[in-house]
């Protein structure tokens, strides 16, 4: 080193000529960076590094907690994409401004590079705003637990399964087997048929011959056999509920059956209520109702049927039919006049 020394300092490099000044110069510039601004730099590299490793730990541990408090595939999905991207934009930001803490410490005039970036960011803004829209409705869905990948859900008019969630796009499956792609900034309004409970209403129609009281008991006797048959009893939250006559519209009466069962579990519980409810009102000699079918005089068995000439003082209407030997009231002349006014129809 001694002789390199005193090689250097020989010739051109003499002390007091030209490249004998710069050299000195570039020595003097050593010491300072090596006296002032290294141990600046490393400071700063070193927080930054310390700061990265708490992002890291904080986001694994967001993690860990999600997937401990539930388990569900879908939100573990959700929440992996959500800490993966916040990780991202953490460290993005934070390797950025260490760079400008670093250029500012070397010297570099960072004034003409910010003016630069500023005016491209105001660019990138006005042009991909709906981008920046979709991933700030995807992160507040994300954290406000809206749905999973998985659920059924209605959003902006369509029904079908959350196959694929980002912060970007959301992607449904309707029952035919189409895929929806929806931007997350046009999803204003979420309609999840997954959480907790569903409730179904079951209207069945009776004809306005059939005593209210009867039909009442025969379908709760159905609704209650359906849930206590081992088939269907782990899907039901509460007893079905039969709430009476609800509307009554020509010789259809309507009786509401309400069924509260787990989420998504009511479909099949309805249809074998159906089922059980077509065979009942054949065995009961019950028939369905009809919005269009008139009222008709009904004559119970040994009974002669009124005729139209009868007095307009004598009751016009009778009891329905009932049993299996009883007269089909569809087969009865309908009336030839109102029975309620005597006037001729």
């Amino acid at each position: 080193m001694l002789l390199f020394a005193i090689f250097i300092r020989s010739g051109l490099f003499a002390e007091g000529k030209f490249l004998g000044k710069v050299l000195d110069e570039w020595v003097n510039d050593l010491q300072e960076f090596l006296h002032t601004k290294l141990p600046h730099l490393l400071a700063i590299l070193f927080v930054a590094f310390v700061i990265s490793r708490i992002i890291s730990s904080g986001t694994n541990r967001i993690m860990k907690i999600a997937d401990r408090k539930d388990s569900r595939p879908g939100r573990t999905s959700q929440v992996r994409t959500f800490t993966g991207i916040l990780r991202t934009t953490l460290n993005a930001i934070l390797w950025g401004l260490t760079a400008i803490q670093v250029l500012e410490v070397l010297g570099v005039n960072l004034a003409p590079l910010l003016a630069s970036a500023g005016i491209a960011g105001v660019a990138i803004g006005l042009a991909a705003q709906t981008i920046v829209k979709d991933m700030l409705n995807g992160m507040l869905i994300i954290l406000e637990d809206q749905f999973n990948v998985g659920d059924v859900v209605r959003l902006t008019g369509m029904t079908g399964t959350v196959e694929v969630m980002t912060l970007r796009r959301t992607e449904i499956r309707d029952g035919d087997g189409t895929l929806y792609t929806v931007p997350n900034s046009q999803i204003t309004t979420v309609a999840n048929l997954s959480r907790d409970f569903s409730v179904a209403t079951v209207n069945v129609s009776v004809d306005f011959s059939a005593a209210p009281d009867k039909v009442v008991k025969l379908l709760t006797s159905i609704a209650m056999d359906i849930r206590k048959d081992p088939a269907f009893s782990a899907d039901f939250l509460e007893d079905p509920q039969v709430l009476g006559v609800d509307s009554i519209k020509g010789s259809e009466v309507i009786y509401p059956v309400v069924f509260k069962t787990n989420a998504l579990k009511q479909y099949g519980a309805i249809r074998e209520f159906r089922r059980r409810v077509r065979i009942a009102l054949e065995d009961q000699g019950m028939l369905p109702g009809d919005p269009n079918r008139p009222l008709r005089e009904y004559a119970l068995p040994g009974e002669a049927q009124p005729q139209s000439g009868d007095s307009e003082n004598e009751p016009r209407t009778r009891n329905a039919p009932k049993g299996p030997t009883a007269i089909d009231p569809t087969t009865i002349p309908a009336v030839t006049h109102n029975p309620f006014t005597g006037e001729g129809m």
